[in-house]
């Protein structure tokens, strides 16, 4: 039998027991309740597809088209011909304008009779030229038989010679006259304006009997008549200069209008500017002018729309890729351990980037899932986390 003493001591020993037991499990509740919660992250997969090294406009473009030419006349004087108006197609050469011309018609008339007098004059001078020679010659036969005064040979060689003059001179008189009427056109033509290519009349700043007047040097004043050429339009859009190094004449391009939100078209580089624009208080610029591939596309365009471009300048398909957005400090991302319910921060290695993918080398595979939601409170490597469900 056990003293009373050793029983004692192993109840006290119990109780204590019971009682370390007690505070272990009241620490472990606490600490339980205490805990933070879960951090919730919406997750996407890692996929294999495209990844593009990609340059955009930082400003908007404008589609331009190929051809156009504001005109106006190279004098003043008030418009008597206008057959045309805004909206009308035209065809090169046809006529688009002409201010009142009566007075410049009329010496274009007097330059023409003109001619006609000079030619006259030629075939009167010249025939009496040619009868005046063939007596002078007859003389000349004459005198060396003896027949005849050598004063009446020697007169009569001076008129021949003299009546030749005068038919080279009527001669040059003709080609004075013939210049006459070229200036008399041309002052004419300075009075009409026709169309220099097919197109489309865009703007008319005039109305019939209104006069317009020339722009004085140095004070542009608007064009009377806008025409902008038909079936060729092109993009013209600026690109910070830190990205224009790698754009090439040819490179694709992706190239998006305002009035054709959910419409893509395929462009190629065709010109990238020569010189840098340094507009007041904007970055620096190059102009960058794409081309439009598909020729149905140009029928929809207006020259003046809005247009941004998308150069690409690398592609790499079938690749390891994730959402950009989930991308910290270029190299990492958080993976989402779902079975382990936690979070942990892994260093990649990248390739190619944009906006929207970035290209992963090393470091995840796809069907991987990495967190998007990079601002959620709490996430840090290592963090207890659950998915969080996608909005209804």
């Amino acid at each position: 039998m056990s003293s009373p003493s050793v029983g004692a001591h192993r109840r006290r020993m119990i109780r204590w027991g019971l009682v370390l037991l007690a505070v272990v499990a009241l620490g472990g509740l606490i600490g339980y309740l205490r805990r933070p919660a879960p951090v919730a992250v919406s997750v996407v997969p890692v996929t294999v597809g495209t990844v593009e090294r990609t340059v955009a406009n930082t400003r908007a473009g404008t589609v331009k088209a190929c051809r156009r030419a504001k005109l106006s006349p190279s004098i003043g004087g008030q418009i008597a011909v206008l057959p045309i108006k805004e909206g009308d197609r035209v065809k090169k050469g046809d006529p688009l304008l002409e201010l009142w011309n009566d007075d410049l018609a009329a010496q274009v008339t007097l330059a023409v009779q003109e001619v006609n007098a000079a030619q006259a004059r030629i075939e009167s001078v010249c025939a009496r030229a040619e009868v005046a020679r063939r007596n002078a010659q007859r003389l000349l036969t004459l005198r060396q038989s003896n027949v005849g005064s050598e004063e009446q040979a020697d007169n009569a060689v001076a008129e021949a010679d003299s009546l030749v003059a005068e038919c080279h001179a009527a001669r040059i008189q003709v080609q004075v006259a013939d210049a006459r009427v070229a200036m008399a056109r041309a002052n004419l033509a300075r009075t009409r304006l026709q169309a220099p290519f097919d197109g489309r009349v865009g703007e008319i700043n005039g109305e019939l009997f209104e006069y317009v007047t020339p722009s004085p040097l140095g004070v542009p004043t608007p064009p009377v008549v806008d025409i902008i050429g038909s079936g060729c339009f092109y993009v013209m859009a600026p690109i910070d200069e830190v990205d224009v190094a790698g754009i090439r004449v040819g490179m694709p391009v992706r190239i998006s209008l305002d009035a054709f939100a959910n419409r893509i078209f395929e462009g190629r580089v065709k010109r990238v500017a020569d010189y840098v624009l340094d507009l007041e208080k904007q970055a620096r610029t190059v102009d960058v002018e794409v081309a439009f591939v598909n020729p149905a596309d140009l029928d929809d365009l207006l020259a003046g729309y809005t247009a941004d471009i998308e150069v690409i300048l690398q592609v790499h398909r079938q690749v390891t890729m994730v959402p950009t957005e989930a991308v910290i400090n270029s190299r990492q991302v958080y993976r989402f351990l779902e079975p382990e319910g936690r979070v942990e921060l892994r260093q990649l290695r990248m390739g190619l980037s944009n906006w929207d993918q970035t290209e992963v080398l090393e470091g995840l595979t796809a069907g991987d899932l990495v967190v998007v939601n990079l601002d959620a409170a709490g996430l840090k490597d290592g963090a207890a986390a659950v998915r969080r469900e996608p909005a209804p």
